[in-house]
């Protein structure tokens, strides 16, 4: 007796995503926006491939025999060690130093694509996302920051989402100069501390009070090992998060607010070169931004932390103001949806001249679900074709013709290439493929040179307000007659209608 082979059961690996038309139409009409702004400050596109040799993406390398933390990785023929990119960011940096000669300087480049991450999966967290780049490489001066921030500023109005997000902004090099301040070492210490302060919007100051020194243990009894250090030294970094705090009478994010809080930086830096010249980079930064008009959307928060291993200045995040649920039920404010900053670091591992960079990442996905959540992702389901009925088998070329003249004026349209023995299923299908509209042409038409045109759209309008099924098929509504000759003019004047 034969054994039946095993089926393979149909399952999607954990951390991907397929997606319907609907969502890939919404997600291009919305990365579309984004391109025409990036493209109105003057940057142009360039492609890189998923692929990298995994030296490039260096700073994500394990000490293993395969280089696959972080990342999905895999040697080729010639045992070179090749991963899926985990950013756009490390691409475009050996795009840049490989091509240095012919590119322009600064230059200024957007990328959209998907990128991988070998990390557990959950809820909003996949494995494979797309990011949406924007960035300048070879421009040193705070200028080329303040017009990233202004121009992220520009994409969030223009996707409609004016009055609901702000771009906040901070540096490094001031937080590096309070952590020398405050005697922090060691650059373990200065990550948990990084880290702690990442916290602030999740456990409040007491809670990233609890993480600078000794540890922090949670609702379920899980404790978090903290950084150790004194109350002197936690001091001077909680008054750096207060900083920001608008003085009673100050609005949050205007002039006076920006002014005052780079004035308290400055105070809390010490004798450091490099906080003296973050709070100066700030300083500029902002006064670009209020002569552009773009105070209280572009704001300074001094909690801003962002790549703990990766920026070297300037950094930014566009946070979304409004409040969403979360899985608990509770109310929270929707937060991140892209960030970036400056890396003068990245290029110049290819390099030894020093290479300045700054630029932004949109999270695509997770601002798409923003879109929806406030009615401004374009999510209607694509217009499908015209459907050309096939009532009789043996007339096919006539129905094919029909196709191919709708084609030549460029309609979409398809002849129904299923079981024709059942008219309403080639209906149905018309109707899931979200068609406006089918052909039928029977016998009688065909000797009448007829040809009876079914408007899905009004037919679903019209049959909502009939609620007998002999009246729904005498009234055949959405149906009407038409020349054969007609059949191009009256499907574009059916489409200019709808």
């Amino acid at each position: 007796m034969t054994q039946k082979a095993k089926l393979i059961a149909p399952r999607l690996p954990r951390g991907f995503e397929d997606r319907t038309s609907g969502e890939i139409a919404a997600v291009d009409a919305m990365v579309q926006t984004i391109r025409q702004v990036y493209e109105r400050y003057g940057f142009d596109p360039v492609e890189t491939p998923l692929l990298e040799y995994t030296e490039t993406l260096g700073k994500f390398l394990p000490d293993t025999d395969r280089p696959n933390a972080g990342v999905f990785s895999l040697q080729d023929d010639d045992e070179q060690w090749l991963s899926l990119r985990y950013d756009l960011t490390a691409p475009l940096a050996r795009h840049f130093a490989e091509n240095f000669e012919t590119l322009p300087k600064p230059y200024r480049s957007y990328r959209q694509g998907y990128v991988f991450r070998n990390e557990k999966p959950g809820p909003g967290r996949f494995r494979q996302f797309m990011q949406f780049d924007a960035d300048t490489v070879g421009a040193a001066g705070p200028e080329a920051d303040a017009e990233m921030c202004m121009m992220m500023a520009d994409v969030m109005d223009a996707l409609g989402l004016q009055n609901q997000y702000v771009v906040r902004v901070n540096n490094r090099k001031v937080l590096d100069g309070v952590l020398a301040t405050a005697g922090v070492a060691t650059e373990e210490q200065k990550l948990i501390v990084l880290r702690a302060i990442d916290k602030l919007d999740k456990f409040g100051t007491q809670g990233v009070k609890l993480l600078l020194g000794a540890g922090r243990k949670d609702e379920s009894g899980d404790f978090t090992k903290g950084a150790g250090l004194s109350a002197e030294q936690i001091e001077p970094i909680l008054g750096y998060l207060e900083s920001g705090t608008p003085a009673p009478g100050v609005e949050k994010g205007s002039n006076a607010h920006v002014i005052a809080t780079i004035n308290n930086l400055a105070g809390l830096i010490g004798g450091s070169a490099t906080g003296l010249e973050g709070v100066q980079e700030l300083a500029s930064i902002f006064g670009l931004v209020s002569a552009a008009g773009f105070g209280g959307r572009v704001v300074l928060d001094p909690s801003v932390v962002r790549g703990l291993e990766y920026y070297t200045g300037p950094v930014f995040e566009i946070e979304l103001t409004f409040k969403v649920q979360n899985e608990k039920g509770q109310d929270v404010v929707f937060g991140s949806v892209g960030g970036g900053g400056r890396y003068d670091g990245l290029v110049s591992r290819f390099r030894r001249e020093p290479v300045p960079a700054t630029g932004f990442s949109v999270g695509v996905s997770r601002l798409a679900n923003a879109l929806k959540l406030t009615g401004n992702l374009k999510a209607a389901e694509p217009v499908g074709p015209v459907v050309v009925l096939v009532m009789d088998k043996d007339q096919t070329a006539g129905y094919a013709a029909m196709v191919s003249e709708l084609r030549a004026a460029g309609i979409r349209a398809e002849m129904f290439l299923g079981n024709t023995k059942n008219f309403g299923k080639q209906v149905a299908y018309a109707d899931k493929r979200n068609s406006p509209a089918v052909i039928i042409e029977g016998s009688l038409e065909r000797e009448g040179g007829i040809l009876q045109v079914k408007d899905l759209v009004a037919g679903k309008q019209a049959a909502a307000a009939i609620t007998d099924n002999a009246e729904w098929k005498a009234a055949r509504p959405g149906q009407f007659e038409i020349k054969r000759e007609d059949l191009v003019s009256a499907i574009q004047q059916l489409l200019s209608e709808q």
